[in-house]
């Protein structure tokens, strides 16, 4: 009697589990939600010793208009910088659009309170869905979108001190610190000699080395007077809107310092949270505006609700348009990817 050769059937591969993918953002979500608490928590503590009845007197006085007002501000930062990285898109020969640049940019702002906001390297994510991509090819989009941020802000610190008579300690050093930043990470010989160095002194990963290398020589397209001038025009008008804003809700409250102090003490402060490496400068960004808005004679129960205000209005609102934006972005580039595989 023969045996039958014929082989079991094969079972049909099982398609990859979503769940890790769900477990991450499911991570993501309560890391936000336990920042946000603690920096409530935080600002509740110290208005219990400002006392209650002052500052939810001075937060009265803020209208729905006027918080609106502070909310379009902040919403004319993020369309002039939206509209920088579609610049820097265009330079780089990505074949996007601007309706596309402008889904990445916003949707990797519910990124923005990773530590050393690293997260919002999902960009290049799906940048690499949607157009195939590589890391390596977009890493310049990232770097000159962070350099141009630190020299904009660089330079608003800089000339606001100049015009203002605000004792910040520290604030030239800080401005020449974020402009140093800025050159360090647009000079691709620079950067190629660090990852050289790198490696060179670590022996390890050479093929993350060499791709930090061929991003840095790909920095030189955007090193032309006509994409470096518009980007900082951009970003100069951006931070300016939002320090505006500060300067708009400081005189809401009764505490008019001046333009040019208002927009010193918001970018230093936020300069200096993010130094800190606390992921959004939660905590670190507070306390330097509340210390520098004291140091202006700015009694603590004007300072505390106006910083909690700015904060909210910038750096959780933009947070808010990120985790709206997210998962559109998310469904799009996954669908862009699914159809690049068929």
């Amino acid at each position: 009697m023969m045996m039958s050769s014929t082989k079991p059937e094969a079972r049909p591969a099982l398609p990859p589990s979503p769940a890790p993918e769900r477990g991450r953002g499911r991570r993501d979500l309560w890391i936000l939600l336990g920042l946000f608490g603690l920096m409530i928590a935080g600002l509740v503590a110290m208005a219990a010793t400002a006392g209650w009845e002052e500052t939810r007197a001075q937060l009265a006085r803020i209208s729905g208009l006027e918080f609106l007002a502070l909310l379009a501000l902040s919403l004319v930062n993020y369309l002039f910088r939206g509209l920088r990285w579609h610049l820097f898109a265009r330079r780089l020969g990505l074949p996007t659009g601007l309706v596309q640049d402008l889904r990445h940019f916003l949707g990797g702002f519910a990124m923005s309170v990773t530590p050393g906001r690293v997260g919002e390297l999902v960009r290049m994510r799906w940048l690499r869905r949607e157009t195939g991509w590589p890391f390596e090819r977009t890493a310049p989009l990232v770097l000159m979108d962070r350099a141009a941020d630190l020299a904009s802000m660089a330079l608003i610190l800089g000339i606001s001190l100049a015009f203002a008579t605000v004792g910040i300690a520290g604030g030239l050093p800080v401005a020449a610190l974020a402009l140093a930043g800025a050159i360090v990470a647009t000079r691709p010989k620079l950067l190629a000699l660090l990852a050289t160095l790198g490696y060179r002194g670590t022996g390890r990963a050479p093929r993350l080395f060499a791709r930090l290398r061929r991003a840095a020589r790909s920095l030189r397209q955007f090193s032309h007077p006509a994409v470096v001038a518009p980007a900082i025009l951009l970003g100069l008008a951006g931070w300016a809107a939002e320090g505006y804003a500060f300067d708009l809700l400081l005189g809401w409250l009764g505490a008019d310092i001046g333009l040019s102090k208002a927009l010193a003490i918001f970018v230093f402060a936020t300069l200096a949270g993010g130094l800190t490496g606390a992921p959004g400068g939660v905590g670190g960004a507070e306390a330097a505006m509340i210390a520098l808005l004291a140091m202006e004679g700015v009694p603590f129960e004007v300072s505390l609700p106006a910083t909690a205000i700015i904060r909210v209005t910038t750096l959780w609102f933009a947070i808010g348009i990120g985790l709206l934006v997210f998962p559109v972005a998310e469904r799009i580039s996954g669908k862009a990817q699914d159809a690049v595989e068929r």
